[in-house]
């Protein structure tokens, strides 16, 4: 929605034309997506601006959820600082939409500078969600079809133009609320829904599919397609081209096709989107058969680029399992890495492979090469959100925060969008604007332990509870740690941040004065993962606090031989910020922060020590000049 006009109201100026807010002179960071959506309404100053008028001029190409509207609000109170209860600017019609309220004045004529009303756009492309197929003959196995042709259906429609809904949303709607159009018309905002069968006979297969109004429930479009089983890559591009006529959309060429279904062999292919749904949901304990699925995939077709990736994909979680060790499995990472380049090697234009390898080498604490393999992912393919995922893991300051309001666009239920933003906002000191983005995510993920959905989440509660417990309320905290810890086990990081919600009780329980039921929380978290550090220094402090002193310099020798773990590891970094929790706690502070700084000065990664501004052993240190010094240097690259 680019516009040229400008607006003053109350110390605040919007500035189109150089896309920035600007508060009595000083720049106030949004992303462009929030300038967007200040400029149009602030050019309708008291007009009742409906959600509808909202999502065509702000998402005309794309499919969003009300939740990508709300967040964006949100976000936009907390750079105004308005509250929502008694708005100043931006008040809530329930129901409605939304109004500014504030007195504006148009430093450049709104009627020169600014786009047309939304009823002079024109009309957006209809928004289509494709279903699972169903399996007409029962054969089972063929059952692993049902989601393979929707899957390549749907990526195939994306090429060609059309606004398609991404496959995972549509699964968890229809985990939802059935596949009834009325309900999935409701949670999806569709027009349009793809159903479809199809039919073993022998060794030929049907497919059939109709395209629907999600509204009225007439058919507007059908297609069949009828050939050998082993043509079924033929049969579903078939179906893909009667239905882009019918739609008026351009054909997708092979060139802008994704590349994960190119193999000959259809057992390949089975046993690829077989290993791709095993993983999707983020099960430890599957990932075994997903390797096996893999390789009896490349095993089939050496040259299945997709395998490749979902194999080291596969891997790189067998390294995540490992990951809050001293010394991880650096193997199994090095492997991953070798397998996703193999992809690449293959296939060098399949955006998959380059978003995977950022994501790996993020681990591998090669920065530089990460964000340039994601930003050539998003380059080949901006309007998948897992690219945009994966650019703003590997990005960070402002390009992680655009990267991550792009992914949340595309999917507004992926909460660990949410955890990803956060850490720029707590990086910066802006505890309001983690809290809130975190409060975001914790809804979708509380929303997910209660379905079975593709890619839950973890860690949410843990961060959250942190935040609260740095601006002062234990209480809250616990509960949020507490939430975090019971929100299960089985998920590829559940070990990992319950041992992390176990230390937050553990400091929660400290700033109560409790250190008894704080020794107790910390040994818990041992008892996950027996020698990480800080588990052992908050161990130490407790019981320091308790007066067991033998108890409490065995606890803390401990860390110290953590922490030269940690750099035997290769983890430089986190030995480092144990390293001055460990001086911390023994009032040792000018070692401390010499330690933070020595960690902010790698050259790595541009986000280490991103926990700093809430880690509760460096309490003690707030407020004084030398952590301020940190502070600073922290969310100066954070910018």
């Amino acid at each position: 929605m680019p516009t040229a006009a400008s607006y003053k109201f109350g110390p605040f100026l919007v500035d189109g034309g150089g896309y920035r807010l600007l508060r009595d002179g000083q720049n106030i960071p949004l992303s462009p997506k929030i300038i967007d959506l200040l400029l149009f309404l602030a050019a309708r100053p008291s007009v009742l601006v409906s959600k509808d008028d909202l999502f065509r001029a702000l998402w005309p190409d794309v499919a969003v959820t009300d939740n990508a509207l709300t967040q964006a609000v949100s976000e936009l109170r907390q750079a105004l600082g308005d509250d929502p209860a008694n708005p100043k600017f931006v008040q809530t019609v329930a129901r409605r939409g939304y109004r500014f309220i504030a007195a504006v004045e148009a430093v450049v004529p709104a009627a020169t500078a600014m786009t047309p009303p939304p009823e002079s756009l024109p009309p957006p492309m209809p928004t289509v969600a494709v279903l699972d197929f169903d399996n007409v003959s029962g054969d089972a196995s063929l059952a692993w079809l049902s989601s393979g042709i929707a899957e390549t259906v749907t990526n195939d429609l994306r090429a060609a133009t059309l606004r398609i809904i991404d496959r995972v949303r549509v699964t968890e709607a229809v985990a939802e609320v059935g596949r009834e159009l009325t309900g999935l018309r409701r949670v999806l905002a569709i027009d349009r829904a793809v159903v479809g069968s199809y039919q073993r006979a022998g060794d030929r297969l049907r497919i059939t599919a109709r395209i629907i109004d999600a509204g009225s429930g007439e058919c507007l479009a059908d297609a069949k397609a009828d050939g050998p089983l082993d043509q079924v890559f033929d049969l579903q591009d078939r179906i893909v081209s009667q239905f882009t006529d019918a739609l008026g959309a351009g054909k997708p060429g092979p060139a802008e096709r994704r590349h994960y279904r190119e193999t000959s062999s259809l057992e390949a292919y089975q046993a690829f989107t077989e290993g791709r749904v095993r993983l999707e949901s983020l099960d430890a304990a599957v990932v075994p058969a997903a390797i096996a699925d893999f390789e009896r995939a490349i095993a089939l077709d050496p040259r299945y680029a997709a395998a490749h990736v979902g194999l080291g994909n596969a891997r790189f979680f067998q390294y995540e399992m490992s990951r809050a060790r001293s010394q991880p499995d650096n193997a199994l990472l090095a492997r991953a890495i070798d397998h996703v380049r193999r992809a690449i090697e293959l296939e060098r234009d399949l955006a998959e492979a380059h978003a995977t390898l950022a994501f790996l080498l993020v681990s591998a604490g090669r920065s530089v090469e990460a964000l340039a393999a994601a930003r050539r992912a998003v380059a080949l393919e901006p309007g998948y959100w897992g690219n945009q995922f994966r650019l703003a893991h590997a990005a960070w300051g402002e390009e992680r925060l655009q990267a991550v309001a792009r992914a949340i666009e595309l999917y507004p239920d992926f909460p660990f969008s949410h955890f990803e933003g956060s850490m720029v906002h707590i990086a910066r000191g802006t505890l309001d604007r983690a809290e809130s983005t975190l409060r975001e995510g914790t809804i979708v993920q509380d929303r997910q332990a209660h379905q079975k959905q593709r890619y839950p989440a973890k860690g949410l509660h843990w961060l959250l509870g942190l935040v609260r417990l740095a601006r002062g309320d234990a209480a809250e905290a616990l509960l949020e740690f507490d939430r975090e810890i019971a929100s299960g086990a089985g998920q590829l990081y559940a070990p990992e941040f319950a041992m992390n919600a176990h230390d937050g009780a553990g400091f929660a329980h400290m700033a109560d004065g409790d250190a008894s039921a704080a020794a107790t929380r910390f040994r818990k978290a041992l008892e996950l993962f027996p020698e990480h550090g800080r588990s052992l220094v908050g161990l130490g402090t407790a019981l320091l606090q308790d007066g067991e002193r033998a108890a409490a310099a065995d606890a803390l020798g401990r860390a110290e031989k953590a922490i030269e773990s940690l750099r035997r590891g290769g983890r430089s970094g986190e030995a480092f910020i144990v390293e001055a929790f460990h001086h911390a706690v023994r009032d040792r502070r000018d070692d401390a922060v010499l330690a933070l700084h020595r960690l902010l000065d790698k050259p790595e990664s541009s986000f280490s020590g991103w926990t700093i501004p809430v880690e509760p052993l460096l309490a003690p240190l707030r407020g004084t000049p030398t952590l301020g010094a940190v502070l600073a240097k922290l969310a100066e690259r954070a910018r």
